[in-house]
């Protein structure tokens, strides 16, 4: 990620606009935001985080007081960030919450926050997103970092980006796995997870090669003709059945290993023997020869004894004189460093004699009081010939301070002349803008108000629609009712005539002899006749008839509910209009929202013209507290370079003395005084080179005499180099160790009394070879049988016991799931470390690493930062923990536990090592801007100067680091700088 350009207007301690080019820092690579103490320099920074994410670290807990307290209210404020990703180049503008002059009633209102973000496409700005949570998805979805990951590795703020140093393992898993990308090992975790499911599944569906089995195994006892008397079992037999038939050959089968393992027994026993017989026969022959071998050898050593007592006495004598050796060699080297310091000293007297100053004594020490006191001479000129080389640039510098002056007193008297015109034109546009103002904030009633005579002329037309819609209803509820009524007449008469016909009814249903069903009797004697006949099936058609008019006049009779409902809600919204009245107002209405939205639109313009005059009165005021402040300053510096120009042609005169130039008097003085200084310390040198030779030549007549040697050179013969004395040495030692061994070898065999005569070996190896190719036919026999038994076994049990197979998928799977269960940090996982844990704690090493080559440096070699996968306390997750190793101790301890200065180093050096390896994967995000606030105060000069040196390294492949500090010494080293300073008015302007 890479910042362009920021532009503040109404944030922090700024009210006029003020924008930052960052790229105009690219080619320097590191700046320094510079300013007074409370001028805004922060509040840089601060901008950036809050165009970016819409919040500042400071103003988390407190009052989010983001908008500036020199600002009118009508004064806008706003954030605009541009910058770059991988995934292109994009534009944040973001307003935060304040209070703004009320539209109507006078008084504040709340302007309410607002964000939008745009990406650079063919060289225009497309908007991506207008409201704050879409921002935020795609802001995070480009940079890739969370507020809290962007403050710990780009934008370092005050007492924020020791952070990272400090945090725990989970905060800092957090920001390591936005920045590599691990989240793929929770996808290894989850298919690992899948797999350890998919076993389980696995484990009911394992018998599935039983009858080819079995195939195999019959085939097998068929060649090894194993089936018996019986033969093999009958095709149709069951899997179980030939599996028994099996068991059975399986049985002979082991019976013949049996037989044939006995035979090739017997033939190992008969083996073993012949070998055991020619094996000794072999040892005695063996012996013989090396008795013989052994008596050659000692009469060969015997013969060179005579050489090896003359090596003796030379190695011992080489020995002796070894001791001398090093006096020896100093006294040649003390000779020749006196013979040298002679010589030195006196060129070094001929080059004082050519000075011609005369000392009372010339003594090393009296030549070294002269010329310190030449040095001190020349130390208090010094100033002097450093002025007397920029007098030509302090004359330009007074002049160019004289047309500085002239030139800030006329911006200033050309400034007073426009101040008179713009507050009366202000003025009048306010007045007229209020007077709009007022006509278009009533737009909102003026549209209620339209909407109503609108909703009044509907509901006057809906009146007279409805009326006739009623009548109609009304009309056809009556014919409704006429006709049910005509149903239920027609209904209850039916009824009643079949009532009146039940006793000629039952009186048709009555036989002679058998009961009646109303009275009981057996006897008829006159029954009724039936001559009105009306059925049940005639009530049925009838009350059919009576309910579908029933319904029909149900419905006429809601619709006619529901129409006098339609015509009073109407009737009330009307309010008694007539159309031509409702038409009336909703005209006058029409009117008179016109002329407020005309109102609005005017007053929009009216309130860019007295923006336009409000920002041309504070530019006029800038210009002129800044002409004034200019002028100032010109005559500031013109009186100090005057002061200076009299001061050093003081100091001159002063110094230059009898020479032509302070320049010639220095430079006479400082080459006598060096003169005098070698010449002291030749005479130094001289006098201890001679100490030396004569206690160097002391020690070695001692020597000598203490010695076996009469002289120099009876040591210097006897003398050997080291790798003589090793071969002399080593030849001895061999001769005494090899007569030595082949004496005890000869003393063994001796004792033995073996023949003279050689021994033959034809005889034994004859039954040798005999009883091994009996012993091989065997061996052979048995190792076929045993093959078949294995095989047949393996087939047979394979078939029989298939639920072993599942036995051993149940192993798999326990060990599928421990791995899984490692992966995910659980069971076992004693650390509580999953896969991805463990990948980051490998990039938190080469973080730390990396950190660790800037730290060594900034902390002269005492502190180291470690990776610690220690075992977090409460079971928490480990792995991720950074501890400080102090050389001075020995031991480790916490982060925290350092003091501030160096806080502020281990965590620079960390977030440089993490900004490097971040950087470094392909793919990975780019951090090619970062910020530093404050924290060098801390540091003393040497370790300043280290981190500055740390700092500049950074810039090699194209990042930008910008620094804000209030230290002197960073001012001075720094030439690229973006100054934050106070106007006389109050806010705060920036000045690259």
């Amino acid at each position: 990620m890479r910042l362009h350009r920021l532009e503040i207007e109404g944030f922090g301690p700024f009210l006029a606009r003020q924008t930052v080019d960052f790229d105009s820092f690219a080619e320097d690579g590191i700046f320094l935001i510079a300013g007074r103490t409370g001028a805004g320099k922060s509040s840089i920074l601060d901008a950036v985080c809050f165009g970016l994410y819409g919040s500042v670290p400071r103003y988390e807990s407190g009052d989010k007081r983001l908008r500036s307290d020199h600002c009118e209210p009508d004064d806008p404020s706003e954030v605009v960030v541009e910058f770059s990703t991988s995934a292109g180049r994009f534009r944040v503008t973001r307003s935060p919450e304040y209070l703004r002059p009320a539209k109507r009633g006078g008084g504040l209102t709340k302007q309410s926050s607002a964000v939008q973000l745009d990406v650079l496409r063919d060289g225009a700005w497309v908007t991506l997103a207008a409201k704050e949570k879409r921002v935020a998805d795609e802001l995070e979805e480009i940079v890739q970092l969370s507020r809290e990951q962007f403050l710990q590795v780009i934008l370092l703020a005050q007492n924020r980006f020791a952070r990272f140093l400090l945090a725990d393992s989970k905060e800092r898993q957090g920001l390591l796995r936005r920045l590599f990308g691990t989240e793929r090992f929770e996808e290894v975790q989850a298919r690992f997870d899948d797999r350890r499911r998919a076993s389980e599944q696995a484990l009911a569906g394992v018998v599935t090669t039983v009858d080819a089995r079995v195939s195999e195994a019959e085939r097998v006892v068929s060649e090894a003709e194993l089936w018996g008397d019986a033969g093999a079992g009958p095709e149709t037999a069951s899997t179980q059945e030939r599996i028994d038939a099996l068991r059975a050959a399986t049985s002979r089968a082991e019976y013949r290993v049996e037989r044939r393992g006995a035979e090739r027994d017997d033939a190992e026993k008969r083996l073993t023997a012949a070998d055991a017989a020619l094996t000794a026969i072999r040892e005695e022959q063996k012996a013989q020869q090396e008795r013989d071998r052994a008596r050659a050898e000692m009469a060969r050593l015997d013969s060179e004894q005579t050489e090896i007592d003359r090596a003796k006495s030379e190695l011992q004598r080489a020995r002796a004189a070894e001791a001398l050796r090093s006096t020896l060699a100093a006294t040649a080297r003390a000779r020749s460093a006196r013979e040298t310091a002679q010589a030195a000293e006196v060129e070094a007297r001929e080059r004082w004699d050519a000075v011609g100053v005369e000392l009372a004594e010339a003594s090393a020490e009296a030549l070294e009081a002269w010329a310190a006191d030449r040095t001190r001479e020349s130390g208090a000129w010094a100033r002097a010939a450093e002025l007397e080389q920029t007098a030509a640039t302090l004359a330009a510098e007074l002049a160019t301070a004289r047309e500085q002056v002239a030139a800030a007193s006329a911006l200033v008297d050309a400034g007073e002349a426009e101040r008179a015109e713009l507050p009366a034109r202000l003025n009048a546009l306010r007045t007229q803008r209020d007077e709009v103002r007022r006509n278009a904030d009533r737009i909102e009633d003026r549209e209620r108000a339209l909407n109503a005579a609108a909703s009044r002329r509907e509901a006057a037309a809906a009146v007279a629609s409805v009326s006739a819609q009623r009548e109609a209803a009304e009309r056809t509820l009556a014919e409704a009712s006429t006709t049910l009524a005509d149903a239920q007449s027609v209904l209850a008469l039916l009824r009643r005539r079949r009532l009146d016909g039940f006793a000629g009814e039952l009186a048709t249903s009555l036989v002679p002899g058998e009961p009646c069903a109303v009275c009981g009797s057996t006897e008829h004697p006159a029954p009724a006749a039936h001559t009105d006949p009306v059925s049940a099936d005639h009530i049925d058609d009838a009350e059919a008839t009576r309910d579908a008019a029933q319904t029909v006049e149900r419905a006429a009779q809601d619709r006619v509910t529901t129409l006098t409902a339609d015509l009073a809600a109407a009737s009330a919204v009307a309010d008694g209009r007539t159309m031509e009245t409702a038409d009336a107002e909703l005209a006058t209405a029409e009117r008179a929202h016109a002329e407020a939205v005309a109102a609005a639109g005017e007053l929009a313009a009216l309130e860019a013209q007295v923006e336009q005059a409000t920002q041309a009165i504070a530019a006029l005021e800038q210009r002129r507290t800044d002409a004034a402040a200019t002028l100032a300053a010109a005559r500031e510096t013109l009186a100090v370079i005057v002061q200076r120009e009299q001061e050093a042609a003081t100091q001159i005169t002063e110094a230059r003395g009898e020479f032509d130039t302070v320049a010639d008097r220095v430079a006479s003085v400082v080459a006598q005084a060096s003169t005098a200084h070698a010449l002291a310390t030749a005479i130094s040198e001289r006098t201890r080179a001679e100490e030396a030779y004569t206690a160097a030549s002391q020690e070695q007549v001692a020597a000598l005499v203490a010695s076996d040697f009469d002289g120099v050179a009876a040591a210097s013969d006897a003398m050997r180099s080291a790798s003589e004395q090793e071969v002399l040495d080593a030849r001895i030692t061999a001769h005494r160790v090899q007569r030595e061994k082949e004496r005890s070898t000869l003393l063994q065999l001796e004792l033995r009394t073996l023949p003279e005569e050689p021994i033959d070996l034809v005889p034994a190896e004859t039954a040798s070879g005999e009883a091994r190719t009996v012993w091989k036919t065997a061996m052979d026999a048995a190792g076929r049988a045993e093959s078949v038994a294995a095989q047949l076994d393996r087939l047979v049990e394979s078939a029989a016991s298939e639920h072993a197979r599942s036995a051993e998928r149940q192993a798999e799977h326990e060990v599928l799931r421990g791995l899984a269960d490692t992966i995910a940090g659980r069971a076992g996982n004693t650390h509580k470390m999953t896969l991805e844990t463990f990948v980051l704690a490998a990039e938190l090493e080469e973080i730390v690493e990396a950190a660790n080559r800037r730290l060594s440096d900034m902390s002269t070699g005492r502190y180291q930062l470690q990776h610690s996968d220690a075992l977090a306390a409460r079971g928490a997750a480990s792995g991720l923990g950074i501890v400080v190793f102090d050389a001075f101790t020995g031991q480790t301890r916490p982060a925290q536990s350092l003091s501030g200065g160096e806080t502020f180093l281990s965590s620079l050096a960390l977030a440089l090592g993490l900004a490097e390896v971040v950087t470094a994967r392909a793919g990975g995000i780019r951090l090619d801007t970062l910020f530093i606030d404050e924290g060098f105060g801390s540091l003393d000069a040497d370790t300043l100067e280290v981190a500055m040196r740390t700092l500049d390294e950074l810039r090699s492949g194209g990042r930008t680091v910008g620094i804000i500090s209030h230290v002197e010494s960073m001012q001075e080293q720094i030439p690229a700088q973006l100054v934050v300073e106070q106007t006389p008015a109050g806010p705060s302007r920036i000045r690259c």
